[in-house]
């Protein structure tokens, strides 16, 4: 799955859990949660969505790393493989 594939399934399920979010404001190289204002429960539903759409499981232990949008793309590209 390209870049460009993963980024739109990651608004995709962003916009299940924060429908104010839009593409065109977020900047990809910002904490997520604090731009959309995520709080843990959206958090994992949003980690629910992303399975659902990848089938990737992400633990616990990876949640601090997944931060910004460019780590979710980097964090499903390298799973993806």
């Amino acid at each position: 799955m390209d870049e460009k594939a993963i980024r739109d399934a990651l608004f995709a399920a962003l916009r299940t859990v924060a429908p104010e979010a839009t593409a065109d404001e977020l900047a990809v190289d910002e904490p997520l949660r604090d731009q959309v204002d995520l709080d843990s429960m959206d958090f994992l539903n949003f980690l629910v969505r992303l399975h659902e759409k990848f089938g990737v499981d992400v633990p616990e232990a990876d949640y601090a790393k997944l931060v910004t949008l460019n780590d979710f793309v980097a964090y499903l590209q390298a799973r993806l493989r």
